[in-house]
């Protein structure tokens, strides 16, 4: 049986994945058109976007009743940003709500912008799991503490996934700490704050993914309009450093990748590509990639 998240398996099996945002708005009907989307997951864009929870639910029944998809999962997986930032930790255990309510909608994973301090990144991380789940408690000042996610969202979230809700419950942690988890949190280490954070934040455990989020860098760097290479050197410098990061962490580096770079990027060890199709394409083609798509 595949994985509920297909991204993990992809990861699993050593392939990278290639990802792209949700064209049209958050409707029933929407879902069921992205059913076949070329993407290994969708990134549903909340950070500036309007925070939609119900257009969200109706999007994901969309994807699920459109029928399995071609790689056999009973849906793409789909990963949210928030409106909140990871400023800190009262910060995000204030706006800890925000986490409850996109995974009672059922998604895969969520990708937390401006991650500046590894205290936000605990919060992020306990916000996200069930109390019930203990891979990674730890007493240390630097461990995660009992989950936070709390019982009565797991009903709706159970029928996205096709699960009973005690299934799901058992089957909604953070990979890759708990291996039998399906849900993937990531980071944007994206201005000065966070980038100062980098290395701390990239090695709390239940993070799987990071990115350096080149657009935010760069303004915090002083650049108004730096979102494509070629980058200045201070910003080539930021990426680096949060790319060492994850890889100091075992923690999967996000990237863009287009058709001219993407084999360049996989050999880098870029694992997942905000893409176009035709890189998805050439770069799946250069991983020799079995799973449909």
């Amino acid at each position: 049986m595949p994985r509920i998240n297909r991204a993990i398996e992809l990861l699993e099996a050593g392939q990278p994945v290639y990802y792209s945002g949700v064209h049209g708005g958050l409707t029933y009907e929407n879902g069921t058109a992205h059913r076949d989307t070329w993407a290994d997951y969708l990134m549903v864009e909340f950070e500036h976007g309007a925070f939609d929870p119900v257009g969200l639910s109706n999007f994901m029944r969309g994807l699920v009743d459109a029928g399995e998809t071609r790689s056999g999962h009973r849906s793409p997986a789909v990963i949210c940003t928030l409106p909140t930032d990871g400023t800190d930790e009262h910060v995000m255990r204030a706006n800890a709500w925000m986490v409850k309510q996109v995974l009672a909608r059922g998604v895969h994973g969520i990708l937390l912008c401006h991650a500046e301090t590894p205290g936000a990144v605990r919060a992020f991380v306990e916000a996200s799991r069930y109390p019930v789940h203990s891979v990674g408690l730890s007493d240390g000042p630097n461990g995660l503490s009992q989950g936070r996610r709390g019982a009565g969202g797991q009903g709706s979230a159970a029928a996205i996934w096709g699960l009973t809700p005690q299934e799901y419950v058992q089957k909604a942690d953070v990979w890759p700490l708990n291996p039998e988890g399906e849900i993937m949190l990531g980071l944007k280490i994206e201005n000065r704050r966070a980038l100062a954070n980098a290395e701390a934040s990239a090695a709390v455990p239940g993070i799987a993914f990071a990115e350096w989020g080149p657009g935010d860098m760069g303004m915090s760097l002083g650049h108004p309009d730096a979102h494509d290479p070629p980058y200045p050197p201070e910003m080539g410098a930021a990426r680096a450093r949060v790319k060492a990061a994850c890889d100091a962490s075992n923690v999967f580096f996000l990237n863009g990748v287009r058709p001219h770079d993407v084999k360049e990027r996989i050999d880098e060890g870029v694992m997942i590509g905000s893409a176009t199709e035709e890189a998805a394409r050439l770069g799946r083609e250069y991983s020799q990639r079995q799973m449909p798509w």
